[in-house]
């Protein structure tokens, strides 16, 4: 089994309270990422859950048992470090074997489960090696090794790919994927990076200034984010937000008017008069449209990137803080200094109030098509 329950914890460092009562609960099995900006708690949370942080408050729980008094090494969990800490003077063998060594399990024992963790990580061929002899990526798969060969009930990874390059980035989190189905083990994985987390988790969470701002599956997130917070950090590129004066609730949403003067009906459930309110309009760069859309403005990028299949465009709009960022078609007649036309539809914005919540969407999550996730 491999359960995790997670009771109003916190952490502080004198007066200063880093994680402010985090609650969760994670299943045997699940793959769970944490996510969210530097210094937002998520490493923290993830060195309490191992016993290498002091728990100020609250309570952790690995398969119903308590285990805040309990030492790293009777918690049952193994860590993987954005650091790889190999010993450099051992050869892949006795890496992946050390902490069964500190066991004292006898040879034949090791043997067996360092043969099958180097199976499972295709290292076979490479076990007599010393690590100064792999590349990043295989390294990072003998630090994996050496937790498999521990078989805790919970595996926790701190930013492990951090120190790769992109295109090892990219085959290290399939290779992730297909070992946290290959073993049927629960994984807490930490990260900054919300495309890791898109790809790889059954859930997300995401945490803001030590609390939990939102948990769920990478599409529940993406298409509902509660405010935003959530909303900007998840997607990639980043969604847009333009400031909007609400004008009516109808039967269909709520009416807003954009800085430009024209109107749009975004698509929200709510009996809210909006009518006069200072709203903010969430719109996915993907979701922008050249044509035939239900309300238009006009652009003029100062970048545009093209990317072969899709064509990305950067410019200044009124109403936005931000650079106002477009993902087109890779054709798009879209060049720098040049006037464009775009436009959105109700039903791929969003809608937020003044303090950042999200007006709830008029969207079912069983209509939608995984195939329209961006990231």
């Amino acid at each position: 089994m491999g359960e995790l329950q997670l009771r109003d914890v916190r952490k502080s460092y004198g007066s200063a309270e880093v994680i402010k009562g985090v609650s969760l609960d994670v299943q045997h099995g699940e793959f769970v990422v944490f996510v969210g900006p530097s210094g937002c708690g998520k490493s923290t949370l993830l060195r309490m859950i191992a016993g290498l942080e002091e728990i100020s408050g609250g309570d952790v729980s690995i398969d119903k048992k308590v285990v805040n008094a309990l030492p790293p090494v009777k918690r049952g969990i193994a860590m993987v470090f954005q650091s790889y800490a190999l010993y450099p003077h051992m050869s892949v063998y006795e890496n992946i074997a050390f902490p069964l060594r500190v066991e004292r399990l006898p040879n034949d024992k090791v043997e067996e489960k360092v043969q099958q963790a180097a199976k499972i990580l295709q290292l076979e061929s490479r076990l007599h090696h010393k690590p100064g002899e792999l590349s990043g990526g295989q390294r990072q798969r003998v630090a994996i090794g050496r937790a498999i060969v521990r078989a805790p009930s919970v595996f926790l990874f701190d930013e492990p790919l951090s120190n790769l390059d992109a295109a090892l980035r990219a085959e290290m989190r399939v290779e992730l994927s297909k070992l946290h189905n290959d073993l049927d083990a629960t994984m807490i994985y930490v990260t900054h990076d919300q495309v890791e987390a898109m790809t790889m988790a059954d859930r997300i969470v995401v945490l803001d200034g030590g609390v939990i701002s939102q948990v769920g599956t990478p599409l529940e997130l993406y298409h509902t984010p509660k405010n935003m917070f959530v909303a900007g950090f998840i997607g990639n590129p980043k969604m847009n937000f333009i400031h909007v004066t609400g004008k009516a609730t109808t039967e269909n949403g709520a009416t807003v008017t954009l800085p430009n003067g024209s109107e749009l009906t975004v698509a929200v459930k709510t009996n809210e008069d909006v009518s006069g309110k200072k709203l903010t309009l969430g719109l996915r760069p993907e979701h922008i449209q050249l044509k035939d859309a239900e309300a238009s403005f006009d652009v003029v990028p100062n970048v545009v990137e093209r990317l072969g299949i899709h064509t990305v465009t950067y410019s200044s709009l009124e109403g936005s803080d931000h650079v106002f960022c477009s993902l087109l078609p890779g054709d798009a007649p879209a060049r720098v200094g040049e006037t464009l036309t775009m436009g959105a539809n109700g039903a791929d914005c969003h809608l937020f109030r003044e303090d950042g919540s999200a007006y709830e969407r008029s969207i079912s999550m069983s209509e939608i098509d995984p195939s329209q996730m961006h990231i």
